[in-house]
């Protein structure tokens, strides 16, 4: 009698853990690197999907970095991130998939997508695309409905000991190095965007248009990221060996 009555807890948990969605999850855990890319954080798209996903209110990480011990105790409390590309002569395409720990398919986006020649706009506009799937799919994160961990715990016969309650580090935004202006820049508009050079004069850098007026695509020729308006200030932000960086821009457009 007993053992029928664990069975049937059992199926009851595993049949609610097929039922889940992003809604049951608070983390996600991003790769460094996509499968169809040659090196890390290829043209900054890991870092900005890091971006998009925290706006979409997920803490995340990078699948090489340290994780809150509920993570590492259970990864069926993560979601896992992943961008694909499906290959085509004249337009970028990418579609973003959000999967549990056991490979099932919780989310999957339209396929985002850009006919821009250079590279590194065009996926960055193609991943911008596909993320807007994701922002018309409400989110809030629903602690007691996460049957991951309830069914892990019921699926073990013994009796398990009193769980000692850890304390977990709140979720923060990213502390970034801020760095000062170092000189006024002045914008020359472009087909994609501007391109910001000093008094020299020197290209500084190279700024692509995005959905959002105050939101840039940008590269300096050793560092993508973006550059975006905060508190009435330019900002050009980017990771540098783990590190966000935040320097401070003075643009006369």
């Amino acid at each position: 009698m007993r053992r029928s009555a664990f069975i049937f807890l059992l199926f009851l948990s595993l049949a609610g853990y097929g039922q889940q969605t992003i809604n049951n999850f608070k983390y996600v855990l991003l790769p460094e690197k996509f499968g169809f890319a040659h090196e890390e954080d290829q043209y900054g798209l890991n870092s900005l999907a890091k971006t998009l996903l925290e706006q979409k209110g997920f803490t995340v990480y990078f699948d090489n970095a340290l994780v809150p011990k509920e993570l590492a105790g259970n990864r069926c409390n993560v979601l896992t991130a992943d961008v694909t590309q499906r290959k085509s002569m004249f337009v970028t395409n990418l579609t973003l998939f959000l999967k549990d720990c056991r490979g099932n398919i919780l989310f999957k986006s339209k396929e985002g997508k850009s006919r821009e020649k250079e590279f590194m706009p065009a996926y960055n506009l193609a991943l911008r695309d596909a993320f807007t799937s994701l922002d018309a799919v409400p989110y809030a994160y629903d602690s007691t409905a996460n049957v991951a961990t309830t069914a892990t715990a019921v699926a073990t016969p013994a009796a398990a000991a009193p769980a000692v309650p850890v304390a977990t580090p709140a979720a923060t935004p990213v502390v970034a190095q801020t760095r000062d202006a170092s000189g006024t820049l002045y914008a020359q508009a472009t087909p994609t965007g501007y391109q910001l050079i000093d008094t020299a004069p020197k290209i500084v850098l190279t700024l692509f248009r995005t959905s959002l007026p105050d939101d840039y695509i940008a590269n300096n020729g050793v560092a993508n990221g973006i550059v975006l308006k905060k508190n009435g200030n330019w900002y050009f932000e980017y990771y540098k060996d783990g590190q966000l960086i935040s320097e401070q821009l003075l643009i006369k457009f």
